[in-house]
């Protein structure tokens, strides 16, 4: 888990990451500028590194944030449909968030894949919440109901989605192929699971 202290959940962080969605939006990874973050929220360089540690750091964190809202909406309003429209709606909600901000959404994912060893608890944790919300999705908020070929399918779905977005973020295909090739991978993997528990010895 994040250190509470680097949850982006106070008013200083969250005009912090506006700053720098705005300058992303804008420019993308080179406009993000920590000083110019902290002169466009209103906050001393100082206060910003102690939540966020790099320019890296801030933008993944965006993400996580976008993650958040995600989660807050479900919880209001959970999803209709079957299991593979639901997976496609939550992973397309976060799809459509970044690339219908392209310069943002470049910057996000150009961070995401640096290799940057501090930003891996901050990743672990992304991940580890985006499995829990699909698993929620998929069993309605009984996602403690889910057996190890599920956990195992939402882990490798991720690892699908994300892949997906660098190729977007190269240049190598858009938008549609990146939610098509996600819904076509989850219903793969749904097949599989299915067969798996249908031929899973009965206890």
């Amino acid at each position: 888990m994040i250190d509470e202290a680097d949850e982006p959940d106070d008013p200083r962080s969250q005009r912090i990451l506006a700053a720098a969605v705005a300058l992303a939006e804008r420019g993308g990874f080179a406009e993000v500028r920590l000083r110019d973050v902290a002169e466009g929220s209103g906050v001393a360089l100082g206060t910003l590194y102690k939540r966020f540690r790099s320019k890296e750091d801030l933008l993944v964190a965006v993400l996580g944030h976008q993650l958040g809202e995600l989660r807050a909406r479900l919880e209001a309003r959970p999803l209709g449909g079957d299991r593979r429209a639901r997976l496609r709606e939550i992973f397309g909600e976060l799809t459509r968030f970044l690339c219908e901000r392209p310069h943002l959404g470049r910057a996000v994912i150009r961070s995401a894949a640096a290799g940057d060893a501090a930003l891996a608890t901050r990743l672990a944790h992304f991940h580890g919440a985006l499995g829990e919300l699909v698993l929620r999705a998929l069993y309605r908020g009984q996602a403690g109901h889910a057996r190890h070929a599920e956990i195992a399918m939402v882990s490798a779905l991720q690892r699908v989605w994300f892949a997906l977005l660098v190729g977007w973020a190269s240049g190598l295909h858009g938008e549609r192929e990146v939610l098509e090739g996600v819904d076509a991978a989850a219903a793969l993997m749904l097949e599989g699971v299915d067969a798996a528990q249908l031929l899973a010895p009965q206890t």
